[in-house]
Formats: structure tokens, C-alpha cells, sequence
């Protein structure tokens, strides 16, 4: 955290090089967030701008309480949560998003069928996470993907920790009921165990 009070203090003092480097830092979080919330692809990079530059414009007012990453997904899921109320979209609503994949989930030394395969239940599995409610796919995104805490995702989405981990069951509950209705065993799971 101290490497953290740092760099937002050469961004306060006008250091560009450093804001650029808590993006870099962020963008893959931030990409995360927009990108399971938004299904317009038109307008998820237009938003990410947006979540960075209401960071800068809003540096001032952090005061380290949280983790720095906590404060921009913050940022990034009331932006998304903003443009999705505009847009009159509804949060528990279901609808695909198009064209998304799982980040790559293989390893560098698999075999290249085992490679396909792999590369064929995630993407799978993708579109049934993209089928699922906008506060669902997100605590996913964030548990698994991004490896936040409870505690994190509960100040993020400014929900009671008991309500994230109840989601995060109901969303798994959700998404395994999804998977298992719609694809034999066979297809989804490596039977060469």
C-alpha cells in the first residue's frame, strides 16, 4: 500500500508517466468490470475512458481506507451501473453479450487438442456466464477472475458481505444448473481422468 500512496502522490504532483502506470496497473481490472456489465461493445472502451478519467479527476478525495484497486472497481461498477440505468437496462435481466471469451484460462504446454478442448468448455461456459444476471456475472468476475475478497466486492458493489457471498452462491448455483441442463457431462468434463 505504500508503493500505492506513492504513485497517487507523483499523479497529485503532476506526474504523467505515473497516472499512466496505475492504468496499466488497473486496465485488465477495469476491462473485467465493464465488459461483464456492458454488452454493447460500441461503448465499453468509451466507458473505460470514462472510469480513468474519473479516477484522475477524482485523486484527490482518496484516502487510502481501501486498497487502490478496490476504489477503481468501484468506480468502474457505478460507472457501468450509471450507464445501465440510462440506458434503462435491467440489472437482473437476462441477455447475451456479444463475442466474449474467458480470459486464457490454459496453460503454455498443453497439447493442442487438449488445448481445443479446453478452449471449447470455456468458451461454453462463457456464454452460459454471459446469460446470467448483470450482479451475477460481475461477483464472478471479480471472485474468480480478479481474485477479490468478500470484503472487496462488498465495498465495490456497497452491498452487505453476507449479500455477496449469497450472490456468489446463487450465481454458481445458477450457472452449474445452466451448464448441466444444456450439455451432457461428456461434453463439458474430460472424461480421461
Amino acid at each position: 500500500m505504500k508503493e500505492s500512496r506513492i504513485l497517487i502522490e507523483r499523479i497529485k504532483a503532476g506526474d504523467k508517466n505515473a497516472f499512466k502506470t496505475l492504468i496499466e496497473m488497473h486496465q485488465r481490472l477495469v476491462g473485467h468490470i465493464v465488459f461483464r456489465m456492458i454488452s454493447n461493445t460500441a461503448d465499453r472502451k468509451d466507458l473505460c475512458q470514462d472510469v480513468f478519467l474519473k479516477v484522475y479527476q477524482n485523486l484527490a478525495g482518496f484516502r487510502h481506507e481501501s486498497k487502490v484497486s478496490t476504489w477503481i472497481a468501484t468506480i468502474a461498477y457505478n460507472t457501468c451501473i450509471n450507464y445501465l440505468q440510462k440506458k434503462k437496462v435491467s440489472l437482473f435481466d437476462d441477455h447475451t453479450p456479444e463475442n466474449k471469451s474467458l480470459e486464457n484460462i490454459s496453460g503454455n504446454h498443453m497439447l493442442p487438442d487438449a488445448f481445443a478442448e479446453e478452449r471449447d468448455i470455456a468458451s461454453r461456459l462463457q456464454n452460459e456466464i454471459d446469460k446470467l444476471d448483470v450482479h451475477f456475472r460481475t461477483i464472478l468476475t471479480l471472485y474468480h477472475l480478479d481474485q477479490m475478497s468478500y470484503h472487496e466486492i462488498a465495498q465495490i458493489m456497497d452491498l452487505p458481505e453476507g449479500t455477496v457471498k449469497s450472490y456468489l452462491f446463487r450465481a454458481r448455483k445458477r450457472l452449474k444448473k445452466r451448464v448441466m441442463s444444456k450439455y451432457k457431462k461428456e461434453e463439458i468434463w474430460n472424461t480421461s481422468i
